[in-house]
């Protein structure tokens, strides 16, 4: 099969540091690649695949300190992946809706991969204006907020992780984890309660977006320095391996529909448990008393904090490779490109 992927340019493919969207791409790309498909991989131009890359930007937008909006770039990449079409047995967008109107008589052979959330009221308007659209959600949970509109959903596909990117570690540690981005719907304000409640040692490995960076300063370094929490800042797949598999659990306490949230199957694959809110997708990923513990209140979360280390680190391990490998995600979408094909063959979408 031949595919077109494309990805944000924010990051290159995969990102060096934080990214998501990028980080699943790369890691779809490269399993696909090993099952057989010939994937043609368009994104930032310092990716690395073993796919064919088409590079439509020299570099990650948000390491370029020239770019100031990254829109343009993308509708740049839109003509590229326009001219290249008719190579593809399909395209496969992971830029939410943007390639809606320059691929709109190829709609059919487009399948969109919604990374983001859908609960914020202007996205209602593209979605109705699209209603034939296939689309994929990365979990069932992320759906809702659309639920009223006759989408063409194909499908959900859970992310997934390369097998062998973590080592499951068998003892952990004291301390407690939370990794990923510094903001309010995240909520480090209450990993560091919490660590306090538990009376455990907290470490924080994440990034500051510019955006966040008053949020940061105002509220989070404070609180920080008040608990003697260490801050990591961002991190690298190795720095996640040593973090997790030190860690007696990671603390993913957020206050926001979650589409998914990849650093909790980053844990599982080290063999780590996880502390979540219950928001968006976490009952989808966390199974209670065997990979974590759904809490609703930080005495609750603190006192899981206690008690995970009673969760066999070896189980949860085995419970990342039976749901969120790169193979099954690769697999999952495989079948659905399949019927996606077989669909436009009979009935293509008009312009």
């Amino acid at each position: 099969m031949r595919i077109g992927m494309v990805a944000p340019l924010a990051e290159s493919v995969p990102p060096a540091l934080y990214g998501g969207t990028e980080r699943v791409v790369h890691y779809l790309t490269e399993e696909l690649v090993r099952l057989g498909c010939e994937v043609t991989l368009f994104a930032a131009g310092d990716s690395r695949t073993s796919a064919r890359l088409v590079g439509c930007a020299p570099r990650a937008l948000r390491l370029d300190p020239a770019v100031r909006d990254q829109l343009p770039h993308h509708i740049a990449m839109l003509r590229t992946v326009r001219e290249q079409a008719d190579r593809f047995d399909l395209i496969h967008a992971n830029i939410d809706w943007l390639h809606y109107p320059a691929l709109l008589d190829r709609l059919g052979r487009t399948l969109t991969t919604l990374h983001g959330r859908l609960d914020l009221p202007d996205l209602r308007a593209v979605h109705h204006a699209y209603p034939e659209a296939p689309l994929v959600s990365v979990s069932e949970a992320q759906r809702a907020p659309l639920a009223d509109l006759r989408l063409n959903w194909m499908g959900t596909v859970h992310h997934g992780l390369p097998a062998d990117l973590y080592r499951p570690s068998t003892r952990g540690g004291d301390t407690l984890l939370f990794l990923g981005r510094i903001s309010p719907e995240k909520r480090p304000d209450r990993a560091i309660r919490i660590a306090a409640a538990a009376r455990m040692r907290l470490r924080i490995a994440a990034k500051v977006d510019a955006v966040d960076r008053d949020y940061h300063e105002r509220e989070i370094a404070p609180l920080m320095r008040a608990h003697d929490v260490e801050f990591v800042g961002e991190v690298d797949d190795a720095g996640k391996q040593r973090l997790l598999a030190e860690s007696r659990a990671l603390l993913f306490p957020i206050d926001w529909p979650e589409p998914f949230g990849l650093v909790m199957i980053e844990a599982m694959a080290c063999g780590t448990p996880v502390i979540a809110w219950r928001c968006g997708s976490v009952p989808e990923v966390v199974e209670p008393g065997v990979t974590g513990f759904i809490v609703a209140s930080e005495a609750e979360a603190a006192e899981a904090a206690r008690r995970a280390v009673l969760l066999d680190r070896g189980r949860i391990r085995a419970r990342f490779e039976a749901r969120f490998t790169a193979e099954r995600m690769a697999r999952d979408y495989l079948a659905i490109y399949a019927r996606l094909c077989e669909s436009a063959s009979q009935r293509p979408i008009a312009a």
